[in-house]
Order: C-alpha cells, then structure tokens, then sequence
C-alpha cells in the first residue's frame, strides 16, 4: 500500500483557508484537521479566527479546542495527536485535509521534530545574560564567529533563535543549520497536495483590515474580558498573540482605542508577511488565484485518484 494522501492548504492569514477547506471537504466527503498554533485554545474564538459553530455543523474539524490557555502546548504535541487522527481516518477512508498558516506545526506534522539536543536552562540563561549586559548586535556578532552559516540564516535582532543557535552548538558541537539540512530529508510518511491561496500584497492588506473589523464587531473586547475574568494571566503565551495582546494594553491604558485597532492591523501583516516568506519558500505548494475553485477541486480529484483514495 502507498503513502495515505493529504491535501494541506497553507495560506498567510486572512487568506480565506477555511471557506476553501470547507468547501473541498464538504464536496469529497472528507474531514479537517486545524493547523492553527492558536486555534488549539478553548475559549479563544473571535481572536484566532475559529470556524463558526455552523461552519463546523457542516464538516467535522479536529485539533480545535483541545488544551486551556494555561496548558502547554507546541509542535511536538500537534504533531503526536494530529497523527492519530490522521490514523483513525485512514481506517475509516476518509479524505484529510489539514488547513492553517502555522507553517511550523505542518512542517512538523510531515516530517517529524528535529531531534536537537534538550534546553540547558544554565547555559541558555548565560546567553541571556550576555545578551541583556552587551545587546543583541553582540550576541549575533558572537553566532558569526561560532556558527558562520546560522548566522547567515537568522535574523539578527531574532535573539531567541540567536541564542537557540549558541545552545545547539556549545552542546552538541554541530550547527543547527546542519541538523535542519539532514532533517529535511526526513521520510515523510504521507503523500501530500499542497494548495496555497495567492493574493495581491495590497487586497491582502485589505482583507486584514476588514476581518478585524469583523473581529471587533463579533465582540473581541467581550472575549478578552472574559479570558481575563476567567483569572487566566495576561502574559500567557495565547494571551500575548495578535489581537489579544492590544486589546489587554489597550484595557491596561497604554493607548487609545483606535490606536489598538491600528496596531492589530499593522502586526497581522506583519506576520502575514513572515507566513508569506516561509511558504514562498516550500516550493512544494501549488498556488491558485481563490477564484479558480474549478481548477483546486479537479486537481485535488487527480491527486486522490493518483493515490488511490478516489
């Protein structure tokens, strides 16, 4: 037997991913599994851009609503539960569609986690130190002369994976690009079609803008309230995430309310943009105009029958 198919739609935010999963689903019969970093929170709704209840009456989506906001959650955890479900549906011969723009969850999911050496607390907070007493232009110039080629590939005012550099290297004596490099190569167990949803840098600005407006307009204040009445702490991880982070400072008084609403916009494209350069870089993904529904739903028909789900 080959490697059971998937269909993956990745996207930047505010692409339209989950009408179009929908949609899919819904004409082959099949079910979805969020690859959404955030979605994963209960009582993270508005925010995070969840399918509606009636959205999720109409087709059966999974890895939404499965841990508290206080709960650990990451790649590694996405990974093992979303692989199980992917197991339960292969028995049933159900089509999987996996849909969200956190890149590194799906990355995860097809290739497994890169196995680098665990955290050491001692040698990651003396990084930190070095890093709070000299800058973060003296820790990058610290990765240049260590780890030249991480250097080359990390931002350098990116000093959480500056310092995730330094600790590969001081621990295991490799470069962490190497350990990517290898990876990369990594069997993965499925057989994927990969559909990215292409829009013009200024209509995606634009749809931004206005499912914010929808946000707020659905209640986004209300549901930080409420998260914040639950007693959950403002600096947890899901509360420090776009649209949740400048409402509570909004709420804290550090600036007005349209100023929120400008930040909110401004921040989603900016990581929009970031979303947009790590899948530009997949050249796996095949792009389509979102009008072009005729062409994803024939290809994706050829792509099962390929595979032998159709």
């Amino acid at each position: 037997m080959g490697k059971f198919p998937l269909v993956i739609i990745c996207s930047p935010t505010a692409a339209g991913k989950t009408e179009l999963a929908i949609e899919l689903a819904s004409e082959f019969g099949g079910e979805i599994i969020s690859a959404d970093s955030l979605q994963v929170y209960r009582y993270l709704d508005i925010g995070t851009a969840k399918p509606s209840r009636e959205q999720r009456s109409k087709v059966k989506h999974h890895m939404i609503d499965v841990v508290d906001p206080d709960e650990e959650f990451n790649a590694a955890i996405y990974t093992g539960q979303a692989r199980i479900i992917i197991d339960n549906l292969i028995r049933q011969g159900k089509p999987v569609f996996v849909v969200g723009g956190t890149g590194l969850y799906i990355r995860a999911l097809l290739r497994g986690i890169i196995d680098t050496p665990a955290v050491d607390d001692k040698i990651r907070n003396h990084y930190r130190e070095l890093r709070n007493l000299h800058g973060k232009e003296y820790l990058f110039k610290l990765l240049q002369q260590r780890d030249a080629q991480a250097a080359l590939k990390i931002n350098p005012n990116d000093s959480v994976r500056v310092i995730r550099a330094l600790e590969v290297l001081e621990q295991s004596g490799e470069s962490i690009i190497e350990m990517q490099k290898r990876h990369s190569f990594a069997d993965c167990p499925y057989a994927t079609y990969k559909i990215g949803l292409q829009f013009d840098r200024e209509e995606l600005k634009n749809r931004i803008a206005r499912r914010t407006e929808k946000m707020i307009a659905a209640g986004l204040l209300d549901e930080v309230k409420s998260l914040l009445d639950r007693g959950y702490s403002e600096k947890l991880k899901p509360l420090q995430s776009l649209g949740y982070k400048q409402v509570i400072e909004f709420l804290g008084g550090q600036y007005d309310w349209e100023r929120a609403l400008h930040l909110i916009v401004h921040d989603t494209w900016h990581y929009a943009k970031r979303q947009m350069t790590w899948f530009a870089a997949d050249k796996e993904i095949n792009w389509y105009d979102p009008d072009n529904l005729e062409d994803i739903k024939n290809n994706v028909e050829t792509f099962w029958k390929e595979n032998s789900l159709r």
